[in-house]
């Protein structure tokens, strides 16, 4: 049966009205409908619509632009080449498997990954090379290479220990020469909108770049140093270390540069723990050392500054080697005006008293000499600035600034009592007691006789209690007797150089406690061991002796003879001295004589050798016994000197004394016989 084809259905067309009809659905919108639409679409911006649509266009295929070549075999081939990225590509990843690989973090934990890969000692190796080749470039031309100081802060903050202590060491020689002889002080507004040259811009962007990373370079120094109160790894501490040790030589390299108070903090926080370590002592003799080589005297009023509150906010439980820092001071030298802590007397010139001044030859000079003094001035005025010369009113002011803390910090102490700082503050009050004016006297000389009444009760009780075992610890490590030495040589110190009579007169200053106390103790310094020793001389500490145990005392940096010998100049080389007096120290000092060592007793022959040149007459009775002047007899022990009869005795010290081992004793003593034999 053959297969017949479908029949082709025809299209029926619509009826002409079927096209006006609209379904239900869609139906047309009223007018005001389509006057609000209208409305709407005037306001559309199709154009910037499709501005910023993100195209995503096709990549056009690289035609390939070379010849078809022809093999070995006879065969022609097209050459195809690698299509290769261009660099004005978008490096922006578009995938989300991209966007992942280029997330920041993604990419520190790869590079931290890596670097783990990477043995420590490479490690260390590579950062070797990479901080000498960054070095070399800052020390040939630090302006032009000016942003490897941010690449060493960026090595510096490594979490690998002797990384971090390599950029630290680094960073300490780069800035140490790169740092110029000035301080840069921050841009102005009105600078910032000036037009300058290049080359002034250029040197303006490369200081600022200095200061900024120096700051962040001593931030870092502060956050490695800063002590804690958990005990802390050896890498910890090495690094620590060695923040200190850089810390200490910029501040003695750079004081005048920015940011020198952060420095001082680091060294003062150091300074504020009790523990005395190695860092600790690099501190100190760093801030000593800032002291003797400062010479206008703004560092020093600084560190004055930043160590005296530290210590006022540990209520002063700090170490006395910290107190001593004061003693290295140029206002021993260098200051001449005196001070106290509320005020400081400045010199009052002749014009200012009312009288006339000084009459001056005036000199004749041309107008082309007048000319040619005043360029001179003016290059002379150009020298000085350019040489940095410090002037001397502001040397003094800053000096005496520094003065007024020092005795703030002094007095309070001295009212506070401490134990362990009463040595220090009485030597450092005897150094400077010739700055100190005469309206402190009146205070300082009530509380230097309230120390030497304490330090006898103390010493009294201390005997008493010798074999108890609860004695308190503020009496361990104390020497007593030498403390009321000091508060003696102190007493004496302040009236040297000063107007006696008129401080006298004014503020009825009377000396009579410390002479007597002084006498007094002639004998108990005598019979010390450790007269001719100090804190620094080397000793084995006594078996038998059971407070040998305590440290040393290191109050001052003289010896017990030595403070002595300052005390009895004080007291006998006077011209107003009183003959009982005299009579009555002479006598004792040549008993005591007898029990010193042998250097102590030439220097104490010395003083007695002066005595008698200066006093013959009023001694010579002591060396003739038909010549006494008093009935009785000597009273050694009595606590009273001018009622101790000295004229009733003789200086028979001396026939024993010429029989002494060392030639030089012997010799002394003729020499004191000779004097007195002289004199008529």
């Amino acid at each position: 049966m053959a297969v017949v084809p479908t029949a082709k259905r025809k299209r029926i067309s619509p009826p002409e009205s079927s096209h006006l009809e609209v379904p239900s659905s869609t139906s047309v919108p009223q007018p005001a409908a389509t006057e609000d639409f209208l409305a709407r679409a005037a306001a559309w911006n199709l154009e910037q619509d499709y501005e910023q649509r993100p195209r995503k266009q096709a990549k056009r295929e690289e035609r390939n632009t070379r010849l078809p070549i022809k093999t070995a075999q006879g065969v022609v081939e097209q050459l195809h080449v690698p299509q290769v990225r261009s660099e004005d590509e978008d490096d922006w990843p578009d995938s989300e498997d991209d966007r992942e690989a280029g997330d920041p973090e993604a990419l520190v934990h790869e590079h931290i990954e890596k670097e783990n890969k990477v043995p420590i000692r490479q490690q260390i190796l590579e950062v070797k090379e990479e901080l000498a080749r960054i070095a070399s470039l800052l020390n040939e031309n630090p302006e032009e290479h000016a942003g490897g100081f941010r690449t060493l802060n960026q090595i510096a903050s490594s979490s690998k220990p002797t990384i971090k202590k390599l950029a630290f060491a680094t960073q300490l020689a780069v800035f140490r020469d790169a740092i110029p002889g000035y301080r840069i002080r921050p841009i102005a507004e009105v600078d910032q909108t000036e037009k300058v040259s290049k080359d002034v811009r250029r040197l303006r962007a490369f200081e600022q770049t200095l200061v900024s990373s120096y700051q962040a370079y001593i931030k870092d120094l502060a956050n490695a140093a800063k002590p804690s109160s958990k005990g802390i790894s050896e890498a910890t501490a090495s690094v620590a270390s060695v923040a200190i040790s850089c810390a200490c030589a910029l501040l003695l390299a750079v004081p005048h540069f920015n940011f020198r108070g952060e420095l001082l903090k680091i060294l003062v926080t150091r300074l504020s723990l009790r523990k005395v370590d190695a860092n600790f002592i690099k501190c100190r003799e760093a801030i000593e050392n800032l002291f003797s080589n400062d010479e206008d005297g703004t560092s020093s009023l600084d560190a004055v500054s930043l160590i005296t509150r530290m210590m006022k906010s540990r209520n002063y439980h700090v170490d006395e080697s910290v107190l001593n820092t004061f003693l290295h001071l140029r206002l021993l030298t260098e200051f001449t005006s005196k001070a106290s802590q509320n005020r400081v007397d400045k010199p009052v010139a002749e014009s200012d008293l009312g009288g006339k001044k000084p009459k001056f030859k005036k000199e004749f000079r041309n107008k082309k000499l007048r000319k040619v003094m005043k360029e001179r001035k003016a290059v002379e005025k150009e020298f000085k600035e350019a040489d940095a010369i410090v002037s001397h009113e502001h040397r003094d002011k800053m000096q005496a600034e520094t003065l007024k803390l020092v005795f703030v910090t002094y007095f309070r102490i001295l009212k506070a009592r401490i134990p362990n700082l009463m040595g220090a503050v009485l030597e450092g009050l005897a150094k400077y007691a010739h700055l100190i004016n005469q309206d402190f006297f009146g205070d300082l000389l009530e509380a230097l006789k309230d120390l030497v009444s304490d330090a006898e009760a103390l010493l009294n009780e201390s005997e008493e209690e010798e074999d108890n075992e609860s004695t308190s610890i503020s009496k361990k490590g104390r020497d007593f007797t030498r403390e009321a030495l000091l508060c003696i040589t102190t007493a004496f110190a302040l009236l040297e150089g000063q107007d006696v009579a008129r401080s006298a007169s004014s503020l009825n200053l009377d000396l009579t406690f410390f002479i007597s106390h002084l006498y007094e103790s002639l004998h108990t310094l005598s019979l010390n061991p450790d007269i001719e020793l100090s804190a620094k001389s080397l000793r084995l500490p006594d078996p038998h002796d059971p407070s040998s145990s305590t440290p040393a005392p290191k109050v001052n940096l003289q010896t017990t003879m030595v403070l002595l010998l300052r005390a009895l100049t004080s007291v006998l080389t006077p011209r107003s001295v009183p003959p009982i007096r005299l009579a009555a120290f002479t006598k004792q000092l040549f008993t005591s004589s007898l029990q010193l060592p042998e250097k102590s007793t030439l220097a104490m022959l010395s003083l007695l050798n002066n005595v008698a040149k200066i006093h013959g007459r009023k001694i010579a009775a002591l060396w003739n016994t038909e010549e006494r002047k008093g009935d009785g007899v000597f009273d050694a022990l009595r606590g009273d000197l001018e009622s101790s009869n000295p004229f009733a005795s003789t200086i028979w010290e001396g026939e024993l004394l010429k029989l002494h081992y060392a030639p030089g004793v012997r010799e002394g003593v003729r020499g004191i016989e000779k004097v007195i034999g002289g004199v008529k």
